[in-house]
């Protein structure tokens, strides 16, 4: 090598070490821990600045959407409803705490001691984010009831970077049993259950508050993967999986000290119930909630606040009874019925409200054949008369008003009337001259076999002898709606408008001796929020106990011997009336027990557009339809049942007003469906009993007592009969209407 090629290379290497010299004096250990620290100094002031700047938000829509829950009077779900959550969000203190534990063992064990997050599964979380493996778990629980509560489940750096800032927060400001019921409450199962309340209806048909340990750590497991793991839809693979973390969850339970080893060695895997549908508004459950809805619009609870969800709604509706109710309606008229093939069976609409005359309480009630079918409520709806099932009430305003006849006399249960059909009512400016039905006379009839057979011409003069305004003001004090109410001698012919809703309350008013009855549906409604006060059944005294005391004494002939035989049995005691619309477009039987107040009625409505009243001539081939027949057997048929075969219970009747009445024999054929009118003239079977009266506590056991040998006549100098005037009135209209 020559000197220049020496000096060269010594020029290449001074330049290699001053290079070198460069890069060790840029990267020194002291400069490289310093840009760590600053690194560090950074990203903490970064979080610091998140931290300030990220406030806890309001809960997102979806957790805090619930379903609403409509109970039967035990408890038991009828329907829930909602926007697409069933979720129903329940205290943690509702929760068994077994079962809260299996939830912290399947999911966080620190969970008690820990801070609220997992710094480590949050940077691995971060990591498989940033290079695309999509999600992961580690989470805590605190972490977990963040993302489902206020966030969404977005896989971006920047909601697991909210997650947990949140989370710290959260924790700070809230003990643990509060986050975990906000863990429990919105996360999701499977089978379309939110919450672990949903959860347990849903794969075990119980309640959150019945749940065991086994089932509990089972609904624990499936938070994993709800899908994977819902026993009734998994794979071989699945059910595997799912057994596992059962049993994962299980032993660390015993880690924990939250299980005792010989208790866990005992559990087996609690397979869950197969899916169920989903209740919706089929058959009868949509006209019990439509009627739960009006009442709770009434109260204040609108449908904007039933929309938000979360609430509790228990109807006073009896789960047997309700079902022993549409069983009769089936079995009574369902099953007679053509309603392909008859025009006319086609047209026949049921409807029935179930009352508890001690307290209000509708404990049944009949709509119509489905709900999704016929929107209507046949129950509730007010387009129909409720015809004669209004004379009870014509009586009760006589009674209570102390109304004489047109010869002065006051009207009791034997006051004598003309019973002429067609016989032109006095002392009225609105002419009214009423057919009976199949325009039969009957001549001197005394109140009670009027109401007994029902005969339109004493009770049109009766509404004239009381005054329609004060027969009115009866009729809306015991509950009827001023619906198409006029002031005029018809009224006795129930021309109004009323709903089997409203008379079940009239007629339970009188069953509760006056007292007035407002049927109510709604035993409670509640909300995490607030608890509404249910409506108040029983209301003051609206007629004397004398009066409706009497006005039941008669309708106990109505069952005993008149037109409602067919509801008459010696398993219980009862009162009622029949009642058909003119042109028999409706039919109805109002009666009642000293326990229970039912009235069941037909429509005729047209199957074409826009429906509208038709006959119900021809019903099952039966002829003309009325009150005595399908209705009073329908009723029969429920009250037997309801009553679970039958009740010794007897009315209690005080001081009946003008009680001159005396015991019925009991009729010694097969009670008799139809309203037609019995042509024989005497009267002493068509009496009820006086009361009160000691009566064995079996009343099949009852022995008849005969009635007096002869009933009370009028003086044979009385010019007149009562009511019968000079019988100056003018015919008025003259449309039979049936009873």
């Amino acid at each position: 090598m020559g000197r220049a090629d020496a000096r060269r290379a010594q020029q290449r290497g001074a330049r290699r070490a001053a290079k070198s010299g460069g890069i060790r004096r840029l990267f020194t250990w002291r400069k490289l821990l310093g840009t760590f620290f600053g690194f560090c100094l950074l990203i903490m002031g970064a979080f610091v600045a998140l931290y300030l700047y990220v406030d806890i938000p309001k809960a997102n829509a979806l957790a805090e959407r619930q379903s609403n829950v409509y109970q039967y009077s035990d408890g038991t779900v009828l329907t829930r409803t909602g926007k697409g959550v069933n979720r129903q969000i329940v205290d943690l203190a509702e929760v068994p705490k077994e079962v809260q534990h299996t939830f912290v063992a399947a999911e966080n064990k620190t969970f008690y001691k820990d801070k609220g997050v997992d710094l480590r599964g949050t940077a691995r979380g971060i990591f498989n984010t940033l290079s695309g493996k999509g999600k992961q778990g580690g989470s805590t629980i605190t972490q977990q009831y963040v993302k489902n509560y206020y966030l969404t489940q977005d896989p971006t750096v920047s909601r697991k970077l909210k997650e947990l800032v949140i989370s710290l927060k959260v924790d700070q400001k809230k003990d643990k049993n509060y986050i975990l019921a906000g863990y429990i409450n919105t996360a999701y199962y499977g089978r379309g259950a939110s919450g672990i309340q949903a959860a347990a209806q849903a794969y075990y048909g119980v309640d959150a508050k019945d749940l065991d340990v086994s089932q509990g750590a089972y609904l624990a497991a499936l938070l994993q993967a709800p899908s994977q793991y819902d026993w009734a839809v998994a794979t071989p693979t699945g059910r595997r999986l799912v057994k596992e973390r059962w049993a994962y969850t299980l032993d660390n339970m015993v880690e924990m000290h939250w299980l005792d080893k010989a208790q866990r060695d005992t559990l087996k895997f609690p397979v869950p119930d197969k899916p169920k549908p989903a209740r919706g508004m089929e058959g009868q459950t949509g006209y019990l909630v439509e009627a739960a809805n009006k009442e709770l619009d009434k109260q204040g609870i609108t449908g904007d606040m039933r929309e938000a969800g979360g609430w509790t709604f228990t109807l006073n509706i009896d789960k047997k009874r309700q079902k022993q109710l549409e069983a009769s309606v089936d079995r009574q008229l369902e099953s007679k019925l053509d309603r392909k093939g008859n025009k006319v069976d086609a047209t026949v609409q049921a409807g029935a409200t179930s009352v508890d005359p001690k307290t209000g309480a509708v404990v049944a009630l009949y709509g119509g054949v489905d709900y999704v079918k016929h929107y209507i409520s046949n129950a509730t709806r007010r387009d129909y008369q409720p015809a004669s099932t209004f004379k009870p009430l014509v009586l009760a305003s006589a009674l209570e008003n102390e109304a004489k006849t047109q010869d002065g006399d006051l009207i009791g249960v034997n006051t004598r009337y003309d019973g002429t059909s067609k016989r032109p009512v006095v002392g009225s400016d609105t002419p009214f001259a009423p057919e009976n039905e199949d325009n039969q006379s009957y001549g001197d009839v005394t109140v009670q076999t009027a109401m007994n057979k029902s005969i339109n011409s004493v009770f049109a003069q009766m509404v004239v002898d009381v005054g329609p305004p004060a027969v009115k003001k009866t009729a809306l004090a015991l509950g009827v709606p001023d619906q198409n109410f006029p002031e005029r001698p018809a009224i006795t012919l129930g021309t109004m408008n009323a709903s089997t809703w409203d008379m079940a309350g009239a007629y339970a008013t009188l069953d509760n001796h006056g007292r007035k009855v407002t049927p109510f549906i709604v035993k409670s409604a509640k909300h995490r929020d607030r608890t509404v006060d249910p409506v108040e059944g029983i209301g003051s005294q609206v007629i004397s106990r004398k009066s409706a005391d009497t006005v039941t004494s008669v309708l106990r002939g109505v069952v005993h011997s008149g037109s409602g035989q067919a509801a008459n049995t010696s398993a219980y005691e009862a009162a009622g009336k029949t009642g058909t619309s003119e042109n028999n477009k409706s039919a109805l039987f109002a009666g009642y027990t000293p326990e229970l107040t039912t009235v069941v009625a037909l429509f005729g409505e047209s199957p074409k557009e826009g429906g509208g009243q038709v006959s119900l001539t021809g019903t099952a081939n039966s002829g003309r339809a009325n009150g005595g027949g399908f209705p009073a057997q329908i009723w029969a048929d429920y009250t037997l049942g309801a009553l679970g075969g039958g009740s010794s219970a007897q009315f209690d009747l005080q001081d009946v007003e003008r009680g001159e009445v005396t015991v019925p024999a009991s009729p010694s054929t097969s009670p008799s469906t139809s309203e037609s009118p019995d042509p024989s003239p005497s009267e002493s079977s068509d009496l009820p009993s006086q009361s009160p009266i000691e009566t064995p506590s079996d009343p099949a056991s009852q022995s008849p007592i005969e009635p007096p040998s002869e009933s009370p006549v009028l003086p044979s100098e009385s010019p007149v009969l009562p009511g019968g005037g000079a019988n100056t009135g003018r015919p008025g209209n003259n449309n039979p209407l049936d009873r």
